[in-house]
């Protein structure tokens, strides 16, 4: 059997703080997702994402603790330009979300910044100078 990447599992403290960041990168949920224990929606390319609350994922796993020493993982969005870049972490920054590392052009040729959603993951933000 061959494998396929499908989707990306990411555990939330508060569901409804995660999916108001991830609504301003674009992803789209129904107002009513916010107080479900599992939400998953499909990126423009075609790979899911799926929030679980922690309460969720103690149902199945009742020892699941969060990773130590900080998130494993960092998702990237790419912006269509880098003026892209710089408005969305603004607007990300408006809204109470922390830029961990403000827009710069990286030595790779992208204009890119990294933001921290609610649980503190890392989210890249990047496009092609």
């Amino acid at each position: 059997m061959a494998l396929s990447f499908s989707a990306i599992g990411i555990t939330v403290a508060d569901m409804a703080a995660s999916l108001g960041f991830y609504r301003l990168l674009g992803l789209e949920f129904d107002p009513s997702d916010d107080a479900e224990g599992h939400v998953e929606c499909e990126t423009p390319g075609g790979v899911r994402i799926m929030f679980d609350s922690v309460s969720v994922v103690h149902s199945f796993d009742p020892d699941w603790q969060p990773p130590v020493g900080g998130p494993a993982m960092t998702l990237a969005f790419e912006c269509a330009d880098p003026a892209e870049v710089d408005a969305t972490s603004a607007r990300l920054a408006q809204a109470g979300h922390t830029v961990h590392r403000e827009p710069w052009d990286a030595f790779w040729g992208q204009r890119y910044a990294t933001v921290l959603d609610p649980d503190g993951n890392r989210v890249d933000l990047f496009a092609w100078l």
